[in-house]
């Protein structure tokens, strides 16, 4: 099993900046990518960003090219640098891992708690 913790989140106004972080633990030789994900109420979960354990791959949802950054310095922390951040961001943001690459969240086997993001405009 692999665990994974989520922090970070937090208020914000419209063009501030958050870094969230998600840490694992346990049977961390299983992964081999982590995603981030995000919720809004009323609305079904969606892609974020995924990388590669070597960093080598990464993924992003077209509305946060250029405003986010996923980054690893291990894969047993995965980091999300948010900037320019804009009020349809709010939602909670969930950490994912799994063995492939995917924006498809079923397919991901491992999930955090999730954190809250909310930017107020």
């Amino acid at each position: 099993q692999v665990q994974l913790a989520e922090s970070g989140g937090g208020l914000v106004q419209a063009g501030g900046s958050l870094r969230l972080s998600c840490t694992a633990s346990g049977r961390t030789f299983d992964i081999s990518s982590m995603g981030w994900f995000r919720q809004a109420p009323g609305k079904e979960r969606e892609f974020v960003a995924v990388i590669a354990r070597s960093g080598g791959m990464l993924a992003y949802k077209d509305s946060v090219k250029g405003r986010f950054t996923i980054s690893t310095d291990n894969m047993y922390t995965v980091y999300l640098q948010m900037n320019s951040l804009k009020p349809e961001d709010t939602a909670v943001y969930y950490c994912a891992a799994g063995n492939i690459v995917t924006q498809t969240p079923s397919l991901y086997d491992y999930w955090g708690q999730g954190t809250q993001v909310t930017v107020s405009s």
